[in-house]
């Protein structure tokens, strides 16, 4: 164990592991809603993450940004990040859409087993991903340098960047405007309705299969703001960039509590925290060992996550 680096590189470790972690958590909303309402796990969700990532990556190149340009003006800059997060949360929200209107959809009408469902969900997650793979020949797609990493706060020997602050910040607004929605909205209502009690809802007037299409754009476009944040952080994206954060995202889900909206940004946030600290006192080999023991550790004494699930029965 490396006590020393642990505690000679805390703050950077805290700094780095927040802004990871708050990636997990806006991607781990799209699992936590959709659970919250229907039960389903849904795998496909870190495609859809995916689809957003190449989203904003298209976007930017027709802007004629590669990796030769250089550093744009800061009235660029905020009208680029601008095109991105919009294209990537109509790309990440129409993909959800089709993946709950073609895969699950048809499955509910049938009264599908919950397998069913759990089978198709792993096999339209393999479709998206191999289509994307061969239109883009398995190519890394690297993003234009729009913002360089430049240092805004300096605590002693922890550095935050620009790109820390804003993907934290955007994150947490995120968080509110989605919870706020929920929890004081009419279509908010009607998604808590559903949660609880879907045949009742019905019978009070709520459209089952809108609310339902409703949580799954919702999902989406917080799925399409990640991948921004993403792409921000990592500099790059691939066919397969979502299934190992998607598999990061879905344990956030659950340890924070599946199903419900401030869980997923608690277990985000815990393990990215985790992870780093992880990597400081073990060497970063193993850091998802760390996250993991650390998942289940917290669900052998507390099974429904730490704050437990939210969106049905006070599922607000």
């Amino acid at each position: 164990m490396h006590f020393h680096s642990l505690f000679q590189n805390f703050g950077e470790l805290t700094v780095t592991g927040l802004a990871q972690g708050a990636i997990y958590a806006l991607f781990a909303l799209g699992y936590t809603m959709v659970y919250g309402v229907l039960r389903l796990i849904n795998f496909a969700h870190s495609e859809v993450f995916m689809v957003g990532t190449f989203a904003a990556v298209l976007t930017w190149g027709l802007f004629g940004l590669d990796q030769d340009s250089a550093t744009p003006s800061v009235g660029a800059v905020l009208l680029l990040l601008l095109a991105g997060f919009l294209a990537a949360a109509l790309a990440a929200g129409i993909m959800a859409l089709i993946v709950e209107m073609v895969a699950y959809r048809p499955l509910r009408r049938r009264n599908a087993p919950p397998l069913v469902f759990l089978i198709t969900a792993i096999g339209a997650s393999t479709v998206i991903s191999e289509a994307v793979g061969i239109g883009t020949h398995r190519n890394v797609s690297s993003v234009p340098p729009l913002i360089r990493p430049s240092t805004v706060v300096q605590i002693g020997n922890t550095s935050v960047t620009n790109i820390q602050i804003l993907i934290v910040g955007l994150a947490l607004v995120m968080m509110v405007v989605l919870d706020l929605f929920i929890g004081k909205t009419r279509l908010g209502r009607g998604v808590r309705a559903v949660a609880q009690d879907p045949d009742s809802a019905a019978l009070m007037g709520v459209n089952k299969n809108r609310v339902i299409s409703l949580v799954f754009l919702t999902g989406g476009l917080m799925a399409g703001i990640a991948a921004v944040m993403y792409l921000l952080k990592i500099g790059g994206t691939r066919y397969d960039a979502g299934f190992h954060l998607g598999i990061k995202a879905f344990t956030a889900a659950v340890l924070g509590g599946i199903g419900n909206l401030r869980g997923a940004l608690l277990g985000g946030l815990a393990l990215g925290l985790a992870e780093n600290y992880g990597s400081g006192l073990f060497g970063t080999q193993w850091r998802d060992v760390v996250a993991f023991v650390l998942l289940v550790v917290i669900l052998l004494f507390r099974p429904t996550g730490i704050l437990g699930e939210s969106m049905g029965r006070a599922r607000a």
